[in-house]
């Protein structure tokens, strides 16, 4: 008898948290597939990156970079690579700013508009079919790059977006149509529209704690004996 009224209180409890939870539940449900509906390197859009091949560096390259002597403004990193057949010497600051260097040692200016297109013309798929590019400075760029950077936003015609470093010279980012669709409903699975980065707030816990609670109820529920109906 006990265990009869107990099983009557879990379903109503189950009832109760179903309207509850019903809503986050079903939200949960369809993000989660709109997410894994396309591969994560079609998301990201691998497929769009052209492969450039790795150059070595020249045997006798010659680097004539001096660190600044500027106690205010450490220096966190000093890298060399080859960038459009010359070698190029980038420092990178603690504050994240950047700067490029050529194999004289006089410092290289922003990329601009013109180097942008090239940027984008040899390594994208369909980089020569721009439907926009516009300059961004790096407190002030858009919702779907989110990085300190500054960059060149290249809008292709099929809705592709291409992040380029206006002081790195390299692509930072491809944000295709899909992608951004995604990062909606990335929002949407760990409820934070506004950053898309809190995986750990009291209100994601909250629904996640009363669903697994629902569901453990249901699965009680279950094991309820039945009353069999009588037969016609």
């Amino acid at each position: 008898m006990a265990r009869q009224k107990w099983m009557l209180r879990f379903a109503r409890w189950h009832i109760w948290l179903g309207w509850l939870v019903g809503v986050p539940v079903v939200m949960w449900m369809v993000t989660g597939l709109v997410m894994v509906a396309r591969p994560i390197d079609e998301v990201r859009g691998n497929h769009l990156r052209i492969e450039q091949p790795e150059s070595p560096l020249p045997p006798d390259t010659a680097i004539s970079v001096a660190l600044p002597d500027d106690p205010a403004r450490p220096v966190k990193s000093v890298t060399t690579a080859m960038q459009s057949d010359q070698p190029v010497t980038t420092i990178e600051y603690m504050d994240g700013a950047l700067e490029r260097f050529g194999s004289s040692g006089a410092r290289l200016p922003p990329l601009n508009e013109i180097e942008a297109r090239v940027v984008v013309a040899e390594q994208i798929v369909g980089g020569d079919r721009i439907a926009s590019i516009t300059a961004f400075d790096a407190d002030n760029v858009p919702f779907d790059f989110r990085r300190p950077l500054a960059v060149w936003q290249v809008e292709l015609d099929s809705g592709d977006r291409i992040y380029i470093g206006r002081d790195t010279g390299q692509i930072e980012a491809v944000r295709t149509r899909w992608w951004r669709l995604f990062d909606f409903m990335w929002g949407l699975h760990i409820m934070d529209l506004q950053t898309r980065e809190d995986t750990s707030h009291p209100i994601l816990i909250l629904f996640a704690a009363l669903g697994l609670i629902g569901a453990l109820l249901g699965t009680m529920l279950m094991f309820r004996r039945r009353k069999a109906r009588p037969r016609a």
